[in-house]
């Protein structure tokens, strides 16, 4: 049985109503003003709400408002009943996070249809959203191991050779394995900052109150970042020869912190999925206020729907290719970008490479 709170100041109008929804087996709870609602709607958490717009004793507005910043009540849908339907009243009620209108005055029938197919559509948002959550944690039960067990298993096998086989050992051989141990050690601890940083953007995506840390730096010479990230890359790969750089000078109002984590994972993106001998180009382009930068390679490229399914914890052909990854750098990039207000587009063609251009404020 679905709750409705129906908050209306004029008490014919809000019993009549209230008489109607309970007559059609929905449970309705009255409020007679925008601040009993509020209330109401915190301690019953309905599944929606009917609201008068104009009362007396806080208007349907600041009711909205309040519900929207409050966390449990955030995603109730919420209709207007107003008499003054003009584009004025309803492009600020949408503003403010109004769902549908029901202007006076109304029919029984023109209620009911509102009512019905705003629970519809709020249940099957939360069947999607219920889905896709199954779907994730079924991704992360695979992936999730198997990512941190491959770096882990190169650290204690190589580890293990040397506590055990150490006299046998030559001092070069004893070199080899600890720098083996040591980039295992750095793949893993990368993984485990993605992991970290994703979870936090869910927070701050979630909370605009939590996005403030976000805007309190800048990075000056921005090229200059991307260009020592870039080289040093290109060493870790042992390709320096295949890189190219087109830099222009610029900056981003992008910590930088973060504007590394963007530039790092498409460069090593890049580097991981293309073979020595071919370019990664990396290029630089200032317009209309924004600084924007690409990386384009020549590896394996995606296909259409590949770019389109990107996401945390996927990763295509994992029983073709072994290289490290689980969509997740990707994920976390464009979800910085956005967070600072930017752009990120991807333009991939299958067997032939990938471009990833980033716009940033």
């Amino acid at each position: 049985m679905a709750r409705i709170l129906v908050v209306e100041d004029e008490k014919t109008q809000r019993l009549m109503i209230l008489t109607l929804l309970k007559s059609h087996g929905f449970e309705a709870i009255g409020a007679e003003n925008g601040a009993e609602g509020i209330e109401l709607a915190r301690r019953h958490v309905p599944d929606l709400i009917l609201s008068d717009i104009h009362m007396e004793q806080g208007d349907g507005y600041s009711m909205l408002s309040a519900i929207r910043n409050d966390q449990a009540t955030a995603t109730i849908p919420v209709i207007f009943i107003t008499g003054m339907a003009d584009l004025q009243v309803m492009r600020q009620s949408m503003q403010l996070g109004a769902d549908d209108f029901i202007p006076k005055p109304f029919t029984q029938d023109e209620l009911l249809a509102a009512v019905n197919t705003r629970l519809e559509k709020a249940q099957k948002l939360s069947l999607q959203a219920s889905k896709k959550l199954e779907e994730l944690r079924a991704s992360m039960s695979i992936t999730v191991p198997h990512e941190m067990r491959t770096p882990l298993n190169g650290i204690l096998g190589y580890s293990d050779i040397m506590r055990k086989q150490f006299d046998d050992l030559e001092p070069l051989e004893v070199g080899r394995m600890a720098e083996r141990i040591y980039k295992n050690a750095k793949r893993l601890e990368r993984l485990v900052e993605n992991y970290l940083l994703y979870a936090q953007m869910e927070i701050q995506k979630a909370d605009l109150h939590k996005r403030t840390d976000l805007f309190d730096a800048d990075t000056p010479n921005a090229e200059k970042a991307l260009e020592n990230i870039a080289v040093l890359k290109a060493g870790d790969f042992g390709r320096s020869a295949d890189l190219e750089l087109q830099l222009t000078p610029g900056h981003v109002s992008v910590s930088p912190k973060y504007f590394s984590k963007i530039a790092e994972e498409l460069v090593d993106n890049a580097f991981r999925y293309s073979k020595t001998g071919t370019r990664v180009v990396v290029r630089v382009e200032n317009r209309n206020s924004l600084f924007s930068f690409s990386v384009t390679d020549s590896g394996r490229g995606m296909t259409a729907e590949q770019v389109s399914q990107i996401g945390a914890f996927v990763q295509f052909e994992r029983q073709v290719y072994e290289q490290q990854g689980q969509g997740l750098g990707l994920t976390v990039t464009r979800r910085l970008v956005e967070l600072h207000g930017g752009s990120m587009e991807i333009e991939s063609e299958y067997g032939k490479g990938t471009t990833v251009t980033v716009s940033l404020p």
